[in-house]
């Protein structure tokens, strides 16, 4: 039996996912994020059923945010008591979500409002992280940079996060890094995040991770690691729950981790050469593009012209390439750098 009649698929979409894990693979690898806020749209552009998008997204995450946990756990960046703590918030955040996508599907509404809830998200957080790149900020948490010093000094805290730390509602519990903050908050955000990964089919680590900087203080290395473990576990619950109902379809699932699990070697690689600043506006744009192709596919279904359904499907596939080209042009650029100043200083 050959892969393509395992799979059940022609070969040329089984090269389409796996061409496209390899790009989301890249973007996981440098930015730490899971990629399913591409790969779920993805699909529901494709025609696939609401249930199958979400549940498939959720499976991709899974499948590969266990190697970079591994990866960051070795290196002290998993806080397990603030994990632990996301993870309960985000388990009935997760149930919560998954309900209300199966009571839409009855209704016939899933898909519309799934798409339109993802045009304002990846919009606002776009609009968010394009803004602070090109003001040189932090950029909404997208840093690859965790390998420094998880301490973090009281200037450095987000004023928001210093009035959600005033709030002195027991239990009170001491993160790393000294960070102190009611339990219920940090249940709260899990809650929030765990709603949005069942309800849209992603990780969430595009919004956990800044909101646990943003909205907890807890210092960017260490919110990176805990991100990603928490993950682990809300793609594995996710996709599990969703599997119960028929929603996870592993010929989706499998090309795409075999892929990922290239372009996240390369993308890792790459951490280490590339200067994050040079990225951060094509990831911006790369989620405000990612709203664009959802809202395209929309006003195609609402207009019946089917050809703009290719149209969303080519600026998903195009904004993926943007930002994984961008990655490898900057580290082969970073590369070849210090080659030419030694050529020079030879000559």
């Amino acid at each position: 039996m050959s892969v393509f009649e395992l799979l059940g698929m022609s070969a040329g979409m089984l090269a389409l996912f796996v061409a496209f894990g390899v790009l989301i693979g890249i973007l996981f690898g440098f930015f730490g994020m899971g990629g399913s806020f591409l790969v779920t749209p993805a699909l529901l552009v494709m025609g696939y059923p609401s249930r199958v998008a979400v549940g498939s997204g959720l499976a991709f995450v899974f499948g590969t945010s266990v190697i970079a946990t591994l990866k960051h756990r070795d290196l002290g960046q998993v806080d397990y008591k603030l994990g632990i703590s996301m993870i309960i918030g985000t388990t009935v955040g997760l149930e919560v979500g998954k309900e209300i996508v199966l009571y839409l599907e009855e209704l016939g509404l899933a898909g519309n409002i799934i798409s339109v809830t993802y045009v304002l998200l990846l919009g606002g957080i776009g609009l968010f992280v394009t803004y602070e790149a090109l003001k040189g900020g932090n950029g909404g948490g997208v840093s690859h940079d965790v390998d420094g010093d998880a301490d973090i000094d009281a200037d450095d805290i987000p004023e928001l996060a210093k009035k959600i730390q005033g709030y002195s509602l027991p239990p009170m519990i001491t993160l790393r890094g000294g960070v102190k903050v009611s339990l219920w908050m940090i249940l709260l955000v899990a809650f929030a995040t765990g709603l949005l990964s069942g309800f849209l089919g992603v990780g969430g680590g595009f919004i956990r991770m800044p909101a646990l900087f943003y909205l907890i203080g807890v210092p960017v290395p260490i919110a990176v690691g805990t991100d990603l473990f928490e993950i682990m576990f809300s793609g594995g619950i996710g996709s599990f729950l969703y599997a119960q109902s028929g929603g996870v379809d592993l010929s989706i699932v499998a090309p795409l981790l075999a892929g990922s699990a290239l372009g996240a070697r390369v993308g890792s690689a790459a951490t280490s050469i590339v200067d994050e600043d040079e990225i951060k506006i094509y990831f911006g744009l790369m989620l405000l593009l990612g709203a664009l192709a959802v809202a395209v596919r929309q006003a195609g279904n609402y207009l019946g012209m089917g050809v703009l359904d290719y149209v969303s499907l080519a600026l998903i596939l195009g904004s993926a390439l943007m930002v994984s080209g961008a990655v490898l042009y900057s580290a082969v650029k970073s590369m070849r750098a210090p080659s030419a100043a030694g050529s020079s200083t030879a000559d």
